[in-house]
């Protein structure tokens, strides 16, 4: 049995069902599980203080393309829209290999960590020269995230009118076979679990209606999760009124892709009567506002849909169409966008904060996550409030208004993978080193 002690937090959010706020008041894990949170709770096992801390728990990401951590801020690509920024970037990524896959997805990791992310989603949708989602998972393993990789795929190429270059997409036949691979290699359905797989095709313009259907049925069979990109703007929106003759929320419903089970990340674009066909079925929304402002997709609707019931998360997006992967400034950035759409009062730091924790847990089949309480997995984030971010502020608790941005402690499964603001479990210089090759040999062609 081991223990940890995390004392005299200032304040601690548990987002639990009363959504309590506890001031100077402690927090025991034991084998990787909250086991009491109060004051003066005592332990044998070493103590870390919390002290002019706020403590919360990990934030959850529900949408990432960690290989793109390798292509920021391309030239060609900075000032694209989706469709054009894609056409971009595809020549690039065609390059990968196993190695760019490996190094990207401990950069990506290392940056959400040090925001103060515990639980990560990652959508995976090319594997060239050999790279597989093995590649990704192991990285996960390395620096001790909480992982949920999908395996996604893109099977119509431009020769059929999709939008990839046919060198990336593969055979259908060949895709749910890896699918199958990978979940009996990798899924672990227990509570607790460190690592569960999902399927993800890549969006409806790059896989044909067959491949939809099969992966639904294929995830059911296996008990897994789906994910795609959905309605992320009017490139999109179009797209599917013209080759499938209906709106993108009644694609997915015709192909089974609605219910508790089902993500799908951005829905910038969902009218009322898909945001209803969400709430009714618990369908759920990755919400990617940083990504959508740097793409110029729009504001999507995350008022409407909370108020609706539908379940919604934050995600990053890939590192190339953000630029970065910073989970609490997608938060505040959740925050800022619905105000600007919808008043000042339209949404509070902690309703946006929750949205980053308890939210993104559901959104996942996570119950296990995204709350402090005995008996949850210890998953916790702890935020310094005593410099110069939150300098003056006279409600540390609303971390949204007034950071700070980076976190100073982190646990996954009460494993400490941040202590005092740098990453404890990776070789952080050797990793930046080795993302710089790789960049520069990308950049060289």
């Amino acid at each position: 049995m081991s223990e940890i002690l995390l004392k005299h937090a200032d304040c601690i959010l548990t987002m639990d069902g009363e959504r309590r706020e506890l001031s100077g008041a402690d927090i025991l894990i034991r084998d990787g599980v909250i086991a009491a949170i109060g004051p003066g709770l005592v332990s044998d096992g070493p103590a870390v203080s919390a002290k002019g801390c706020v403590v919360t728990p990990g934030l959850v990401n529900t949408h990432h393309h960690l290989y793109q951590s390798l292509t920021r801020a391309v030239p060609g690509g900075q000032d694209a829209l989706l469709f054009g920024w894609l056409q971009t970037l595809y020549p690039i990524w065609a390059r990968f290999g196993p190695e760019e896959m490996y190094v990207s997805a401990l950069t990506g990791l290392a940056e959400l960590a040090l925001s103060g992310c515990t639980l990560t989603s990652d959508h995976l949708y090319l594997y060239p020269n050999g790279a597989r989602l093995d590649d990704t998972i192991a990285a996960a393993a390395a620096i001790g995230m909480r992982f949920h990789p999908t395996r996604g795929a893109m099977s119509i190429g431009e020769s059929d009118g999709g939008l990839p270059p046919d060198a990336l997409v593969e055979r259908e036949a060949a895709i749910l076979k890896d699918s199958i691979r990978v979940i009996d290699a990798f899924h672990d359905p227990s509570e607790g679990s460190m690592c569960r797989v999902g399927l993800a095709p890549c969006s409806p313009f790059s896989v044909s209606r067959d491949l939809m259907r099969d992966a639904a049925l294929l995830a059911r069979d296996k008990g897994v999760m789906l994910h795609t990109h959905l309605a992320e703007n009017d490139e999109d929106i179009a797209y599917s009124q013209a080759k499938f003759g209906c709106r993108p929320g009644q694609y997915a419903e015709d192909l089974g892709w609605t219910g508790p089970d089902v993500w799908h990340a951005h829905c910038v674009k969902l009218d009322t009567s898909e945001i209803n066909l969400f709430a009714r079925t618990r369908t759920g929304v990755a919400h990617c506002p940083c990504s959508n402002c740097r793409l110029g997709s729009g504001i999507a609707p995350v008022r409407a849909m909370r108020d609706a019931g539908v379940p919604v998360g934050l995600g990053v997006d890939g590192s190339a169409s953000n630029d970065a992967g910073n989970l609490v400034a997608e938060a505040r950035q959740t925050m800022l966008l619905q105000r600007v759409a919808n008043g000042a009062d339209a949404m509070s730091a902690r309703e946006a904060l929750e949205i980053a924790t308890r939210g993104g847990a559901d959104v996942l089949g996570r119950p296990d996550c995204g709350r402090l309480e005995p008996g949850k997995r210890a998953d916790i984030a702890v935020w310094d409030v005593t410099g110069i971010d939150s300098a003056g502020s006279w409600d540390p608790a609303a971390l949204l208004l007034a950071g700070p941005t980076r976190v100073k402690h982190l646990f996954v499964e009460g494993r400490q993978v941040v202590a005092d603001g740098c990453v404890t479990t990776i070789d952080m210089a050797r990793v930046l080193s080795d993302q710089s090759r790789l960049v520069r040999k990308l950049i060289a062609g």
